[in-house]
């Protein structure tokens, strides 16, 4: 039996996607890559915005048409999608046989086997997740793995469903983790990224109390070749021995990912965000201190309600002060089952857009400027692909997968590159978010 899988959303979700792969696999069927010679083919589905949840309905109708024209005999919708919107999605989208939420992954094998009843929808409670197992999976990219070091969300951000759709936070037992990241590294990975909703919370919640600087420490003396990088931190969780572990290990990459989400302090206070920007100016300002040389990457929420003109230049005027290596903007998606949906002094659509694009225009200058000083330089490259046109792309210890620019490679007849290799290179050119080099 030949199954597909499309994985949709972050890369918490692509774990996920990785983990029903290795159930599919244990239970004897053949991954494949071509939709079109799937005999079931499963969704694993966003719904974190309105586009991802379009996205989502889209990708589901898309590969729905391999039933009539392909071999698929059966069609699975997984993850967030079925979980934000129940069982009112079951009769929206009748040409899926199955729907299991975020606390049903373990039952894909039932589903693509045909065990479930027709339309069936299991949302049983994301807290009974089981995280103390260790997972077995095999990554997408078995050069660069995600490690997930928790479930789920304790926070209340007004504008976040997340712990409606993942459960409170549940943090994974360090030794599951350390048993996971070996079987990883010793299938290839060179570099491991922790992923979680609030990866600086880690193990809060375990008993006895752990913290990332410990789980941080162990993960950096398993191999000292293997790149460590943290996402998804959050500014009131980031404790002082996190930033002295990021310092005291050369494995530990200079980079942090640390979404504030906004400067405005009435702004944060409706976001549910305790903080101010005085607190976040001095917290970079201690992280750039202690760790020379990091990178920082931040998201940052425009048009959420209630943001004015004047909320918006004092965010824009943060952003040009910090100079973050790293910036995403986002527009506020809104919704019903938000807190935020209530609050007054909704922005129009059109409005916050355009301040997305205001904010990424004082970015693109920031970054090149940054990426300027990064000329002439050395670098070490984490090789990912080989290009069309003879040049590799790779990534340096300052730049993470997916959500940051590359470092494009140009060919050596002196050196021989491939996938999975970290190799030196020296930067020859910088643009506004990438960067060129040559093999050395």
């Amino acid at each position: 039996m030949q199954i597909y899988l499309e994985s949709l959303g972050c890369a918490r979700n692509q774990v996920d996607s990785e983990t029903m792969l290795a159930q599919l696999r244990s239970a004897g069927m053949v991954v494949t890559g071509d939709p079109s010679l799937a005999d079931a083919i499963v969704v694993n589905t966003c719904s974190f915005i309105e586009a991802a949840a379009d996205e989502s309905i889209d990708a589901i109708l898309t590969l729905a048409q391999y039933k009539q024209e392909g071999r698929c005999r059966r069609l699975i919708v997984t993850g967030c999608l079925p979980e934000r919107y129940r069982e009112e999605i079951v009769a929206s989208l009748p040409e899926v046989d199955a729907f299991l939420g975020t606390g049903a992954y373990d039952r894909v094998v039932a589903a693509v086997r045909g065990g479930l009843a027709s339309g069936a929808c299991l949302l049983p409670d994301p807290d009974a997740i089981d995280t103390v197992h260790p997972v077995s999976r095999r990554p997408l990219t078995p050069h660069a793995a995600y490690l997930k070091i928790a479930e789920g969300c304790s926070r209340h951000c007004t504008y976040c469903i997340i712990p409606k759709l993942r459960g409170r936070q549940k943090s994974r037992p360090m030794e599951t983790l350390l048993t996971e990241a070996r079987a990883l590294i010793d299938a290839g990975a060179r570099e491991l990224t922790l992923v979680a909703q609030e990866t600086t919370a880690y193990g809060h919640d375990l008993t006895p109390p752990g913290n990332l600087a410990g789980l941080l420490t162990a993960l950096a003396g398993i191999d000292p070749g293997v790149w460590i990088r943290v996402m998804y931190g959050h500014p009131e969780s980031l404790a002082p021995e996190t930033i002295q572990a990021l310092a005291a290990h050369a494995n530990l990459c200079p980079y942090l990912d640390l979404p504030i989400q906004h400067a405005s302090e009435s702004v944060l206070r409706r976001m549910g965000r305790r903080y101010n920007d005085q607190t976040l100016l001095r917290l970079f300002e201690t992280l750039r201190a202690k760790v020379p040389g990091i990178a920082l990457r931040t998201t940052v929420l425009v048009g959420f309600p209630g943001e004015s003109e004047a909320d918006f230049e004092h965010l824009k005027a943060f952003i040009a002060k910090v100079r973050f290596d790293h910036l995403g903007v986002f527009a506020y998606s809104d919704a019903d089952d938000l807190p935020s949906h209530r609050l007054a002094g909704h922005v129009p659509a059109k409005l916050a857009q355009a301040r997305v694009d205001e904010l990424m225009a004082v970015q693109r200058d920031i970054s090149a400027e940054n990426l300027a000083r990064h000329l002439g330089r050395t670098l070490e490259v984490l090789v990912e692909e080989r290009q069309e046109d003879g040049f590799w792309m790779g990534r340096s210890i300052y730049q993470g997968p997916e959500v940051d620019g590359v470092t494009f490679i140009r060919p050596s007849a002196e050196r021989s590159l491939a996938v999975g290799a970290r190799v030196p290179v020296r930067v020859v050119e910088s643009m506004d978010y990438d960067l060129t080099a040559e093999a050395v």
